[in-house]
């Protein structure tokens, strides 16, 4: 995946979380800051970095600049997500869904605040795991990694976008066998996602 040049958007700066750290030396003790910085153009573009520094204005100057170069572009179908997804980073586990026009952003946290810049208008969000703001910002982070759009799914499999759209429309039938309607939009495109994953798998 190509780097996004950061200079050529207008970035949004926010702080998630800051940490005093203390050093013992022999001559006593050294603090230090840690600060978790968000930054995101709100228009499906987010990164996420950590600075340390003596000084506090610095720590996040560093975790601007971290950020910056983490940066990733975010799919997005009208203001939400195109499917449900999870991810983890260490004890940190967290669930992205899709949501309805006017919903707004249901998340709590670090992961409130990266969706928030990345410029998603309507999601549901649970932390599944530890609380850790570090870590949920780093898995909210993997999940917006390994969102596909349908027609990123149709040129993997090598397939257009109706076949695809047919097929998830026959999973949804088979998974509602007593008469339900089948699913579409949002989650139809997870079964897809979810098919292509096993595909790249296989």
């Amino acid at each position: 995946m190509a780097r996004i040049n950061a200079d050529t958007l207008n970035l949004e700066e926010r702080v998630v979380r800051t940490n005093k750290v203390q050093k013992t030396h022999k001559g006593g003790r050294t603090m230090s800051w840690s600060t978790l910085v968000v930054v995101g153009d709100n228009n499906g573009h987010v990164g996420a970095g950590i600075g340390k520094a003596r000084a506090i204005p610095d720590a996040i100057r560093k975790g601007v600049e971290a950020a910056k170069k983490n940066m990733i572009n975010v799919p997005m179908v009208n203001g939400t997500l195109p499917h449900e997804i999870l991810a983890h980073h260490g004890a940190s586990e967290v669930l992205l869904r899709p949501a309805a026009p006017g919903t707004g952003v249901v998340a709590g946290g670090a992961v409130r605040i990266l969706l928030e810049v990345a410029g998603v208008r309507d999601v549901l969000a649970k932390s599944l795991g530890a609380s850790n703001p570090v870590n949920a910002c780093w898995a909210a982070m993997e999940a917006l990694r390994g969102l596909r759009t349908i027609e990123e799914v149709a040129r993997l499999r090598g397939k257009t976008v109706e076949e695809i759209q047919r097929g998830a429309r026959a999973g949804t039938a088979e998974l509602n066998p007593a008469g339900a309607q089948p699913g579409t939009g949002a989650t139809a495109t997870a079964i897809v996602v979810q098919g292509a994953t096993s595909d790249a798998a296989a």
